[in-house]
């Protein structure tokens, strides 16, 4: 079974903290396939944006 799960890696230490979870994750042989996402604080100086409708 191949779980399919949402990634927000955040700001801060939040992507190197997510990269690591997946390493563990991965070693554990859990079948994952993950979707990214940009959300976050950097997304909001960037463009205005926290949660864009087409996310939703």
């Amino acid at each position: 079974v191949v779980h399919r799960i949402g990634v927000i890696g955040g700001d801060g230490i939040g992507p190197e903290v997510v990269a690591e979870g997946l390493k563990v994750i991965a070693a554990a042989g859990v079948d994952l396939e993950t979707v990214d996402y940009d959300l976050g604080g950097a997304r909001y100086e960037r463009d205005g944006t926290v949660l864009p409708d087409e996310l939703l």
